[in-house]
């Protein structure tokens, strides 16, 4: 197929393209956060499920390339299609794959629907045949919908308060106005779905048929990302649907825990991270305006970090072998302490009373937001030329290797 242009085709919070230069530079650049300052050795294998963007995407580089694992890769991209565009998490996966060969690493990549009992399987062929123990397993989906294996049933999620409406402010990210929402409360069935799909019960079906099938190793150690957040958005995440599931996965990571210590030494853990863009952040009301308040503050103090420098923190400070992680009261990690600090976010409550559309752009980063939403998809990265063609039709070695 003749190489083409890509631009990027962004409506509101969907971007519909995705530019494999730019995905490759991203991860090129998570490669040298994940490398500095770490050993290259400790790890011998990892799966990363909903390993292809964002938080997930960034553990596969730091368990490969910071600590030297056999990395086993579960996502559900979009392969290229004539003159369409692969999504950004295949190009992000296939860069990985071609780094990783020239590093003399492995990754194999199981591309399908992680809920579901037929990618559980495959992927535990795939790391039986290999002979695989592992002693890492990070659990990062971040899916709108879910059906459940067992019943065929399938759940949507649902970004709402509980109780009561929610009135606030948000950023319209179709035409960059700040503008006021309202959310009407859940009912008990969208509460329920929303458990279904981002709680802690897909988890637990990974984990336990995983040490069913003998591919942990003794000292295992499992992490689900989670995020609480400050009281500004509470009532559209921590205290609203999303939160209630949460509160699920973090009940569940702590019985998965009693049960892998008490069979293999092992554990498990939430990690809680900071508010960063990702699709799905950018889709969450109220959240946009406030990450942009965020990067300001942040940014201005000197304490920002992007996912790649997140989760080489977590691995450095918590997951590393060796390393004892430091949880709160309820048994979490909280790497989203620089965030949460006191003085950060009384800046960006103060901030939030004064900014309008007409000062958005002074008062807040919302710029920096809109360049990080871009870059998530291979666009306005630096030292790409995006003037030339490029080949947009770019394989997965592992997940041709299994067709």
């Amino acid at each position: 197929m003749p190489k083409q242009l890509v631009a990027p085709r962004i409506r509101s919070f969907i971007c519909l393209n995705a530019h494999p230069g730019g995905c490759a530079a991203n991860v090129d650049a998570e490669i040298a956060v994940a490398t500095t300052g770490a050993p290259g050795t400790g790890l011998r294998d990892a799966l990363v499920v909903g390993a292809s963007t964002g938080y997930g995407l960034s553990s596969l580089v730091s368990a490969i390339f910071g600590y030297g694992a056999r990395g086993t890769a579960v996502c559900l991209e979009r392969p290229p299609q004539g003159e369409k565009t692969a999504s950004a998490g295949w190009y992000n996966l296939a860069a990985v794959e071609r780094r990783a060969r020239e590093h003399g690493r492995e990754l194999s990549v199981v591309n399908g629907d992680a809920f579901s009992d037929e990618i559980k399987r495959d992927t535990l062929a795939r790391l039986a045949r290999a002979g695989t123990k592992l002693d890492c397993v990070v659990y990062s989906l971040a899916s709108p919908k879910r059906t459940d294996p067992q019943t065929g049933v399938s759940y949507s999620s649902a970004l709402k308060p509980i109780g009561a409406p929610f009135r606030s402010r948000s950023i319209n990210l179709g035409n960059d106005q700040v503008t006021p929402v309202e959310i009407g409360p859940a009912s008990d069935a969208e509460i329920e779905a929303t458990r279904k799909v981002m709680g802690g019960e897909d988890f637990a079906a990974w984990i336990r048929a995983l040490e069913e099938a003998e591919l942990l190793a003794e000292g295992c150690r499992v992490v689900a990302y989670s995020y609480i957040g400050p009281a500004l958005t509470f009532p559209i995440y921590r205290s609203g649907t999303i939160g209630k599931a949460k509160e699920d996965l973090e009940a569940t990571a702590r019985t998965l825990s009693t049960a892998l210590a008490s069979r293999l030494r092992g554990a498990a853990y939430v990690s809680v991270n900071k508010a960063l863009v990702t699709q799905a952040s950018a889709a969450i009301p109220v959240v946009p305006l406030y990450i942009s308040l965020l990067y300001k503050v942040m940014k201005e103090a000197g304490t920002h970090e992007g996912t790649a420098q997140q989760i080489a923190r977590l691995f450095r400070d918590h997951l590393a072998p060796g390393r004892s992680p430091a949880t709160d009261e309820a048994g979490r990690i909280r790497i989203d302490d620089l965030e949460m600090e006191a003085g950060v976010q009384a800046r960006v409550a103060a901030l939030w009373e004064t900014v309008t559309t007409e000062n958005l752009f002074e008062v807040t980063d919302y710029a920096g937001f809109k360049t990080d939403f871009r870059r998530l998809f291979g666009f306005e990265i630096p030292g790409v030329d995006y003037a030339t063609p490029v080949e947009t039709d770019l394989p997965i070695a592992s997940v041709a290797a299994a067709l």
